[in-house]
Parts: structure tokens; sequence; C-alpha cells
């Protein structure tokens, strides 16, 4: 004789369930995928970008081909900074024009900016500009104060004619910068904060 317990005799075997079928399981992937595109487009949208350096304006901090995190919520938060790597929307006119740059912000709201003798000057004091290899070759520029909301901008690269920047289109407001160049991520070997 058999003996069995209360809970054995109430246990009912668990049916098994059918495998899904393959448009079902189809439908849950392009819905996965879907959902995965349209959150990494609100994030491209509102929070960072990858972006490529095309052309020698920014020589020798970038050269061309390298891939920038830019971090577009940052001046959510906080105002643009003397040395900051900005991407930027081009505001000059004409053939030329690119839809995107990428400079560093070299004059503040209220600061006078000076090219001369070769070198930089801001609020009257010469700038001590690591980031680049040699002494601004263009030809002398300003000075010029700028107003509340401008800011000046240059490419590191001084050698002459080799960076569109606040020379040649003027100073920039804040609705014109997409955001701050963080880092450069590819290639790996030119991994660096910015």
């Amino acid at each position: 004789m058999e003996h069995s317990t209360f809970e054995e005799q109430n246990q009912k075997p668990v049916p098994k369930q059918a495998g899904k079928s393959w448009p079902a399981e189809l439908w849950d992937w392009v819905k996965t995928i879907v959902l995965a595109f349209v959150i990494m487009m609100l994030l491209n949208l509102f929070v960072f970008n990858l972006s490529m350096v095309k052309g020698q304006s920014m020589q020798p901090t970038l050269v061309e081909s390298d891939r920038l995190f830019v971090n577009k919520m940052v001046y959510h938060f906080g105002e643009p900074a003397r040395s900051d790597v900005i991407v930027l929307r081009d505001p000059s006119e004409g053939s030329g024009k690119k839809d995107f740059l990428v400079k560093r912000i070299v004059g503040l709201p209220g600061d006078t900016v000076q090219v001369k003798g070769h070198h930089l000057y801001v609020n009257g004091v010469q700038q001590a500009e690591s980031y680049t290899d040699i002494e601004v070759q263009d030809p002398d520029f300003g000075p010029l104060t700028l107003a509340s909301d401008h800011f000046f901008v240059m490419g590191d690269n001084r050698h002459e004619g080799k960076s569109k920047d606040s020379r040649v289109f003027g100073s920039i407001t804040s609705s014109e910068i997409v955001g701050k160049a963080e880092f450069i991520f590819w290639p790996f070997s030119e991994i660096k904060k910015l």
C-alpha cells in the first residue's frame, strides 16, 4: 500500500507550454529592435552624439577621422568655459559652409579678444596655449569685446589659413553650440579626455 501526503495528492501536473510560433517570435524581435532604435535616437538627439573629425583645423589636438563623444546635456547645467572643445553649427555663409565645426572656446562674454604679434591676448593678457604647437601665423585680429552670450572660438591649428573660426565668421552664441566634445573614443590608441 502506497502512502501519499496531502500535498502530493493536491499537486496537478503542470502542462508544458508549447513553443511560440515563428511569426510571434519574429514580432517580439521586431518590437525589441524598434524600441532599442527609438531609445538610441532619443539619446542621440538630446543627450549625446558621436562625431567624426573632418579637416585639419584642430590639429594637433584632433586629427582627421578621430571619433568624438559629444555631451549635449552639459550646457543645460552649466555655462561654456574657456578652453572647452565644442561642436557648433557652422555660422558662416557661402560655398565652404559645413554642417558642424569643432573649435575651442578662447573668449567668454565680456572678454576682449585680440591676436597681435602672432599671439592670442584675452583682456590684454597673452594666453599660454599648451594645446597648440605653433604661434598664430594668420594676420593680427581685433581687439573685439564680446557681448552677453557671445563666445570667441578658434581652431588649435594656428598655421596660416588652416582654421575657419571667429576671426572669419565672428563670435557665436550659445544657441549655436551643439555640445562639448568630452573625449576621443576612436581610434583606441588615441583615446583621451579633451
